[in-house]
């Protein structure tokens, strides 16, 4: 049995050629298509390991902020400040200087608070509503007393009074 020559016959020799162009451009193009897919998902991949790692390191953050706090709760609050300010003073007539020594006389008179828990300070309010009550502060040739209106203890004590003469 003879085989043909299909080789020498030009119309075999464009179907020969044709498959191997074919297959040359049909390689290409897979080749393409996948390299725009890979590329596509590799710039996908990247952009939710990014978020990912966005996301892990807020986590950590509020992990940490949250030991801080936990921290800061388990200590006891303190108070800072101590603020005070005299409702009537207008009604007294009392300038800005004498204003800031009596200021400072109850300051100076209560300050042993500041550093102390606002629990114990709670507790002993009755002892610092006496303590300021039951005073009398001097300041050129007039004695002063205090009335509290109100109290509020929190970090910063805010106390306000009402000022009167003594006699």
């Amino acid at each position: 049995m003879h085989i043909p020559r299909y080789y020498r016959k030009p119309g075999w020799q464009r179907f020969l050629v044709g498959i191997f162009f074919g297959g040359l451009i049909s390689y290409w193009v897979v080749l393409f298509m996948y390299g725009t897919m890979y590329e596509r998902l590799l710039e996908e991949n990247s952009k939710i390991q990014e978020k990912l790692n966005d996301a892990e390191n807020k986590i950590l953050a509020l992990e940490k902020d949250k030991e801080d706090l936990n921290e800061k709760s388990k200590q006891k609050i303190t108070i800072e400040e101590i603020d005070l300010v005299i409702l009537n003073a207008k009604d007294l007539k009392i300038d800005k200087l004498l204003l800031h020594q009596l200021e400072g006389l109850v300051k100076e008179e209560i300050d042993d608070i500041i550093g102390r828990n606002i629990e114990s300070i709670a507790d002993s309010d009755s002892l610092l509503f006496s303590s300021i009550e039951n005073k009398t502060f001097k300041v050129d040739d007039f004695t002063y007393y205090f009335e509290i209106e109100r109290l509020i203890i929190s970090p910063t004590v805010r106390i306000v009074v009402n000022a009167k003469l003594s006699n």
